[in-house]
């Protein structure tokens, strides 16, 4: 895919002489288009060489730079990838009678009311859960009660449940859960992220990570001049330096 990385490359507008101008262009991509993909072939080849007995994640790892977590405003952004990059995520569905029903009929491991008060708020027990699970779901009726059944464990760990309504598709919810990611800034200048696997197409790789990437880079406060190195690994190679 041409990307335009000039004025000159970009199309005037078909628009009568004197209200024809260049569109502003979006944030410039520093990401070569060449590396990428020379890193994507590296970590795919790499692991046909060696197969594992479990498909191999690969993550994005970010060095940020000229930026202060103790005064800077901390970010945190969520974007749908347009391809699963960890297909065996555990979700567990904190649900009524009836999602617990369609959760337990999807193979996703469900608790209701009754199972959250017999934590009895107990921190290790509810560490123990955030730990057991990749991401939360919960339904309406519950979702309000998670405070008080289960104090502030869930949402420290990161992991607060999404809302899940009746009448949206749940297994359409759990895939849309599957293919998000999460970049927040925290206490350190670094973060990592899954992107993809090595069961996937170099393309749909290719387009996943350079989604990622232009995401990050659009909630930095002074975008590509805040990002000091990129990597791309698997879950047992060694790193590629992306950028």
């Amino acid at each position: 895919v041409k990307c335009c990385n000039s004025y000159r490359e970009q199309p005037l507008l078909n628009l009568s002489p004197r209200r024809r101008y260049l569109p502003r262009p979006t944030i410039m991509s520093k990401l070569s288009a060449e590396t990428l993909r020379d890193c994507v072939q590296t970590i795919l080849t790499l692991s046909k060489e060696k197969e594992r007995k479990f498909t191999e994640t690969i993550e994005l790892q970010v060095g940020l730079k000229n930026y202060d977590p103790q005064k800077d405003k901390r970010f945190s952004g969520s974007v749908t990838l347009p391809n699963v990059p960890r297909p065996k995520m555990k979700v567990c569905m904190l649900g009524d009678a009836k999602h617990c029903e369609e959760a337990s009929a999807l193979g996703i491991a469900v608790m209701d009311v009754e199972s959250l008060k017999k934590l009895n708020k107990n921190k290790k027990l509810v560490k123990k859960l955030a730990k057991k699970h990749n991401v939360f779901l919960a339904s309406e009726s519950v979702i309000k009660q998670i405070p008080r059944l289960l104090g502030p464990g869930l949402n420290k760990a990161g992991k607060f449940p999404t809302l899940v309504v009746h009448g949206e598709s749940l297994a359409q919810k759990i895939e849309d859960m599957k293919s998000t990611v999460k970049f927040q800034l925290k206490k350190v200048l670094c973060m990592g992220v899954a992107v993809g696997n090595v069961a996937m197409s170099e393309r749909e790789l290719f387009v996943n990570i350079q989604m990622a990437v232009n995401f990050l880079v659009s909630l930095l406060k002074k975008n590509w001049q805040n990002v000091r190195t990129l990597y791309l690994k698997s879950s047992m190679g060694p790193a590629q330096r992306l950028y």
